[in-house]
């Protein structure tokens, strides 16, 4: 039997595969993502990709899961706050707007040398918050290590007004995306 290795230290990804009841490993890649001004859906695949290869070289008679996610907005890609008032900068960058949550998947076979990868793209609306919500924000510390700044699945979404798209994909890890990507592999989660 083949193990199932998640190429990630996110404690989102982790969670939301032990949800499901997946059995796996983790072994967090050392490869170094690449910011460059491609496309958000190019970048993401990029560095999936780049992820996933990394252990699937180390690992064989595996299926390893490489998985990046990118928030855009505008023709800007926006990383995690460097600092506080990076943070202020970023939140008042989407504050009443729509922007982007673009995720790439990437899932290795190594007993069969297959690769199977997709994209997953959501678009999150978030309301016109306050100075003062946003300065509480970041003194809570939440979206400190989140890309955008922000958690939708904490406090972060009392932000949000509308999302059309896969949920899951915000938190970190597109799920239904996944399940059809292990199903081509071979593997059934239900």
């Amino acid at each position: 039997m083949k193990k199932i290795i998640l190429a990630s230290l996110s404690p989102r990804r982790k969670e939301l595969l032990s949800a499901v009841g997946l059995k796996f490993e983790i072994h967090p890649s050392s490869f170094e993502e690449k910011e460059t001004h491609i496309s958000p859906a190019r970048l993401a695949l990029h560095n999936a990709i780049g992820k996933a290869n990394d252990i699937a070289e180390k690992h064989k008679n595996s299926i390893v899961i490489g998985v990046d996610t990118v928030v855009a907005y505008k023709k800007h890609i926006i990383g995690k706050p460097k600092n506080k008032q990076d943070a202020k900068r970023i939140l008042n960058l989407l504050n009443g707007t729509t922007h982007r949550v673009v995720s790439a998947i990437c899932v290795i076979d190594t007993a069969e040398n297959k690769m199977y990868t997709d994209t997953e793209v959501t678009y999150i609306e978030m309301d016109c918050i306050t100075e003062k919500e946003i300065a509480a924000y970041i003194s809570h510390g939440e979206g400190a290590d989140k890309a955008a700044g922000y958690a939708i699945q904490g406090i972060g979404g009392l932000f949000i007004k509308k999302i059309r798209g896969d949920y899951f994909n915000v938190v970190g890890l597109p799920m239904h995306k996944l399940k059809k990507i292990l199903e081509k592999a071979g593997v059934k989660i239900i």
